[in-house]
Parts: C-alpha cells; sequence; structure tokens
C-alpha cells in the first residue's frame, strides 16, 4: 500500500511565478474539501509557512543532498491521512549541486522522481507563443523516466497568445492544465533573501484567496488531480531526535528559520517547546536545558535587539551553566557586534567574539557538511552533519575555537566554521541532518 499520489509544481527557473501558483493551488483544492500535504523540494526555509497558511497542514522539506533513505522515509510519512500530496520544486528543474546521470544531485527532478510525482510545468510564456513548447518539450525529454503531468502556462498576454501557445504545445504533445493571464499584483513581496516571512506579509489570508480564485478561474483543477501519482508507501523511517528535552526557542520576525522537520521530530520524541521572542525583549524560559536561536533577519532588528535587556540578561545567565546554539541569525545574535548595512554597529550578546557586518554585502549560498571538531547541543564531536547556508553577512572577526570543519557540496572546504566558547556554539549553516552513522 502506498501513500497518497501527488504531484510537483516546478519550472525552468526561478521567477516564473510557481510560488503563486503553488499557493492557489493549495488553497483552492483545500477549499473543495481535499486534505493536501504539502512539500518543498530542497533546502528552502521561507515556502513551507506559506504553504501551512494556504491549505492549514504543515509542509515538510524533502532534500536528496542533505537527507538519508530514514529520514526521507519518516517525512514522506507526513503524508499519512492526507487525500494528495503537492510540492514545490526549487530554482529550476534539473538545477542541482552536482550530476549523477541526466538528473541534478539534490534537484527538484530528483525529488519527483523518488516519489514518482509527476510534474507540472509552469512556463512564463511572455515574449512568445509557439517557441515555449520547445522549452516545455526540452523540459520534459530531458529526462525520459520523469513523470510529466503537462504545463500551466503563466503571463498570458492575450486571447490570441493563448491560442497560439496552445497550439505549439498540442503539436508537441503536451497537457495544458490552465492559463493564467498577466496580472501585476501576483508578485509576493520579497527582499534579499527572497520572499518575506509569512508571518511580515501585511495581508496574507486576501492575497492567498485572491490566489486560490485566479486558479480556479484558469486552471482545470481536476486534470491536477487526476494526474497525481506515485508516493510513498510506509517504510522504516525516524525523524531527528532533539537535542535536550525542554528547549527555549526563539521564535518571532528576527528569528524564525527552522526545518519544520527539526520541530516535528523534536515534539515527537517528547521534547518541550518553550517558544520566546527577543523582539518583545522577552527572556528565554529560566528552566530550559537549551536555548536555540534559530536564523531569520537580525539585521533589519539590530538596534531593538541591542535594546532588549531582558532578552540578553535572560540569554547570559543562562549560558552560565546551560547550552545555546544559535544558527546562522541567530549566531550572529550570540557574537559580539552586528553591523548594519549603514556601517552602524550594534552590540550583541557577546556570548561568542564574532563580529559580522552587512555594510559591504558578499551573498554565501550553497550546502554545507559539517564534521564537528567539539560537540554542539545533540551531536557528538566527530558527527557529520549536512546544512545549508544562505546569508549576506561578512565576518570581520571570529577569535573563537572554531566548532566544525565545513566543506560545499563538492568538498571544497569554507571559511564559515562555526564557533564555540564554553557552553556557546553557532553555524552559519541551517542544520537539515546529522549523517547515517
Amino acid at each position: 500500500m502506498t501513500g497518497p499520489g501527488g504531484v510537483m509544481v516546478s519550472a525552468p527557473a526561478s521567477g516564473t511565478g510557481k510560488t503563486t501558483v503553488m499557493l492557489g493551488l493549495l488553497r483552492a483544492l483545500a477549499e473543495d474539501g481535499l486534505c493536501v500535504q504539502p512539500y518543498k523540494s530542497g533546502p528552502d526555509y521561507i515556502d513551507p509557512a506559506f504553504h501551512r497558511a494556504a491549505c492549514g497542514r504543515a509542509s515538510f522539506n524533502l532534500d536528496s543532498w542533505a537527507m538519508g533513505p530514514e529520514l526521507w522515509a519518516a517525512i514522506a510519512a507526513q503524508a499519512a491521512g492526507a487525500d494528495l500530496c503537492v510540492a514545490e520544486g526549487s530554482m529550476g528543474l534539473y538545477d542541482g549541486v552536482a550530476s549523477r546521470g541526466q538528473i541534478g544531485f539534490g534537484s527538484s527532478a530528483e525529488t519527483a522522481a523518488r516519489m514518482g510525482w509527476p510534474v507540472i510545468l509552469v512556463l512564463d510564456v511572455s515574449g512568445q507563443a509557439q517557441s515555449a513548447a520547445a522549452t516545455a518539450l526540452g523540459f520534459a525529454r530531458y529526462a525520459p523516466d520523469l513523470p510529466f503531468a503537462g504545463v500551466i502556462l503563466n503571463r498570458v498576454a492575450s486571447p490570441r497568445h493563448e491560442r497560439l501557445t496552445r497550439l505549439g504545445m498540442e503539436r508537441a504533445g503536451l497537457p495544458v492544465l490552465g492559463a493564467l493571464p498577466r496580472r501585476g499584483d501576483l508578485a509576493l513581496p520579497e527582499r534579499h533573501l527572497g520572499l518575506i516571512q509569512a508571518v511580515e506579509h501585511p495581508d496574507l489570508e486576501t492575497a492567498i484567496s485572491g490566489y486560490a480564485a485566479f486558479l480556479r478561474a484558469h486552471v482545470d483543477l481536476g486534470a491536477v488531480r487526476a494526474a497525481a501519482s506515485g508516493g510513498m508507501g510506509p517504510a522504516p523511517g525516524r525523524l531527528p531526535d532533539p537535542p535536550a528535552q525542554r528547549i527555549a526557542l526563539a521564535q518571532d520576525a528576527a528569528f524564525s528559520f527552522t526545518y519544520p522537520h527539526l520541530l516535528q521530530g523534536w515534539r515527537e520524541a517528547g521534547a518541550e517547546i518553550v517558544p520566546f521572542s527577543p523582539l518583545a525583549d522577552e527572556a528565554p524560559d529560566a528552566e530550559a536545558d537549551l536555548v536555540w536561536l534559530p536564523g531569520g533577519y537580525p539585521e533589519l532588528h539590530a538596534g531593538r535587539l541591542a535594546a532588549a535587556g531582558r532578552f540578553l540578561d535572560g540569554l547570559r545567565r543562562h549560558a552560565r551553566t546551560r547550552a545555546v546554539h544559535g544558527e546562522c541569525g541567530g549566531y550572529m545574535a550570540l557574537g559580539a557586534a552586528l553591523v548594519d548595512k549603514d556601517g552602524t554597529a550594534h552590540e550583541m550578546a557577546g556570548l561568542l567574539g564574532l563580529v559580522t557586518s552587512y555594510e559591504k554585502r558578499r551573498f554565501h549560498l550553497g550546502y554545507r557538511r559539517a564534521v564537528l571538531e567539539t560537540g554542539m547541543p545533540g551531536f557528538a564531536p566527530g558527527t557529520a552533519l549536512r546544512g545549508h547556508e544562505f546569508h549576506y553577512s561578512t565576518i570581520l572577526e571570529q577569535p573563537d575555537t572554531a566548532l566544525a570543519r565545513v566543506t560545499d557540496a563538492d568538498g571544497t572546504p569554507v571559511p564559515e566554521t562555526g564557533s564555540r566558547r564554553g557552553a556557546v556554539t553557532g553555524t552559519f549553516f541551517h542544520l537539515i541532518a546529522a549523517e547515517a552513522g
């Protein structure tokens, strides 16, 4: 017996409108009474919150580079009880970190192939008509064994444009599942890490309802449902164990990037997660075994964080006797100072000597493999971890003991090794999973 069937919503490249299509599709199917399980292919930590807002069910990442078979099976099992799965791809369909045969390692195509989900290609047809079929046909045939459901034409300029584009798809033998007229109000707000966070959207519910109505008017939802197939049956799998029993977790607009499968695993194992807001100047739970500061946007709130006396005092008290860990933005908040884009230095917690700057932006993006030189919460020295780094900050000072030997997906060393001082640790990468022993 397999799990519910699904589809993969992907595109030739970023910026084609697949996220708004995904959100409208999730909401429209949920409005039709279906229980929809959303997924995100790859290491994105912003989109899953939008997915949950659209269909009311937690969304999980599937990542063939970072996840072993057991974790993959455990995350696939989260679809139990759903009627169908809808996954959103990242970047272009075949974009991955390396190649294995015809499909990029870690790509959306690899996720779709592993799950047996047919691909729905969202195609921006601006500036072309019949020629769009050549692009779609190339994607459909690039990996002949990859199931392909059809295309959704996006940014169609006129009825004549749609007719000509459909003629090309008909000649290529590719089903057209929908055609979306060009609309300027469909773009989600963005900032330097991509979309703004779901919690920051000024009127997310209205936006998603609008996407659903738009999709319902222009996409054959019955054909989408009929295309769903694949899925995984029951298989041995286990979500990650918690790094402590009682975890104080920073959660607000400055600290929100934690992968959903980690939190689900912690809860299923019986850990207590006690959220608190540094931006509201809340101290972490005094009874917590561990304080965990996720990534986010501390650079946008550096002044408020520097002035949050109760938060900083509580954090420093905790660190005297118990563990504190920070990821990316959380790591920067544990440091001595953060320099914002205007060149103003803001004093941070000072639990590590790290000084970072956004004044001279430098883009850091990619998978990371880290072999721990010293332990960190939940992991012993020598453990190999897999994660993802995505930020624009530059290290000015990093005087503490290196936490790990860190490389990119190709094995090339990177200088962002993380830090340790006493019970305090931090990394620039966002943890996805430990490698299987």
